[in-house]
């Protein structure tokens, strides 16, 4: 599918966006990466379990390491406890995993590849998504996922275009305004990118549906996202006018349910930075597979 700039953009610098050969090029980066390929091909399988999986994941240190660190680390409160990959696994799920190999198969680990602050942005999406789930009747585990994800399509985006999307970001700095802009400039907005990605790798509709509806106030469907991003950009964006949180939630929350959600994200953004990046200290245990047991 080939997507066009609006009626309106400027033409002469817009380029027009291949969705085809822009995941065909994350599939050429499978080769590079084919462990990683691997689980986000198997880990949705019936026959696949926590064994079988952490077997494969034990080919990919670096990856294997991400994953050890994220399970000892506060946010599972099993911090230094984990000490088996198999365990890991358990312990954050398939899902996280399969999210993580998604992380690297896509190159977002990279962060010379990415938008300027990529990864400030995507640890409070996925942090207040997460603590904020219940109150969606949402699990905690798989809006992590959602948050994590999400913001792949900017980084596609501006891994091909990345003098126009940086203009896109410094022009407009608020989110929605800057996913109008994507539209304009390329056919399609960084969510709705994320989510014909995940979909083509057979990622629950669950997953996907928020990415869609996030820009819809009146659908329940988008509200958790857009309460995430509501977090995220209190948290990131310097002179951020708030928009009133029952607003974008249907009702659902109130400005007082923010005030700790913005404190948790604070206290354990930085530590969920570093398992997902795979940044460690030499001396980190989590960070050793002569460590670990398979």
């Amino acid at each position: 599918m080939t997507v066009t700039p609006f009626p309106g953009a400027d033409v002469a610098s817009a380029p027009v966006f291949d969705i085809e050969k822009v995941l065909a090029g994350i599939d050429q980066m499978a080769a590079q990466r084919p462990v990683a390929a691997q689980i986000v091909s198997v880990a949705n399988s019936d026959d696949t379990d926590a064994k079988a999986l952490a077997r494969i994941l034990a080919s990919d240190v670096a990856l294997a390491s991400r994953v050890m660190k994220l399970a000892n680390s506060a946010y599972f409160g099993m911090r230094g406890r984990v000490t088996s990959l198999q365990f890991a696994v358990t312990v954050v799920g398939f899902t996280t995993v399969r999210t993580m190999a998604t992380v690297a198969l896509t190159d977002l680990d990279d962060e010379s590849r990415l938008p300027e602050n990529f990864w400030g942005v995507t640890t409070s999406l996925a942090l207040g998504a997460s603590i904020l789930a219940p109150k969606f009747g949402e699990r905690p585990q798989d809006s992590l996922c959602l948050g994590l994800l999400a913001q792949m399509g900017a980084a596609l985006l501006h891994h091909n275009d990345p003098d126009g999307y940086t203009e896109i970001i410094t022009a407009h700095p608020t989110y929605p305004g800057r996913r109008s802009a994507e539209t304009r400039r390329y056919g399609i907005n960084s969510l709705r990118l994320t989510s014909v990605a995940l979909e083509q790798w057979g990622f629950p509709v669950a997953m996907t549906t928020p990415l869609k509806e996030v820009d819809d106030h009146q659908s329940m469907d988008g509200a958790l996202l857009r309460a995430a991003f509501e977090v995220a950009s209190r948290l990131t964006l310097e002179d951020y006018e708030d928009i009133p949180i029952t607003r974008i939630t249907c009702g659902r929350l109130r400005e007082d349910d923010l005030v700790p959600v913005l404190d948790q994200v604070r206290s354990d953004a930085a530590e969920l930075r570093r398992a997902m990046l795979g940044d460690s200290a030499a001396d980190d245990p989590d960070a050793n597979p002569d460590e670990w047991v398979v």
